[in-house]
C-alpha cells in the first residue's frame, strides 16, 4: 500500500476550494474516504480518480455555438 491518505484541508488545497467541498464529498458518498477513529482521511488515488472522472474534456474544434452566425 503506497497510497498517501490526506485530511480534509489538504483535499481542499488540492482542490482549491475551502473545507466545505470536500466534507460535502464525504457526507454524499461521492469519493472514497476512509474513517480513523473520529478523523476522515481520503486516499490519494481516490481523490486522482475523482479528479479524472469529473474532468471535462473540450468540445471538438468543428462544432459552432448555438447562434453563432457562420
Amino acid at each position: 500500500m503506497n497510497d498517501r491518505y490526506l485530511s480534509v484541508p489538504e483535499v481542499a488545497e488540492v482542490l482549491g476550494t475551502t473545507e466545505r467541498f470536500p466534507r460535502r464529498l464525504i457526507a454524499e458518498r461521492r469519493i472514497t474516504f476512509v474513517r480513523i477513529g473520529r478523523h476522515v482521511r481520503i486516499p490519494e488515488s481516490a481523490l486522482r480518480a475523482f479528479i479524472e472522472t469529473n474532468t471535462v474534456q473540450p468540445a471538438s474544434s468543428g462544432r459552432t455555438r448555438l447562434g453563432a452566425v457562420a
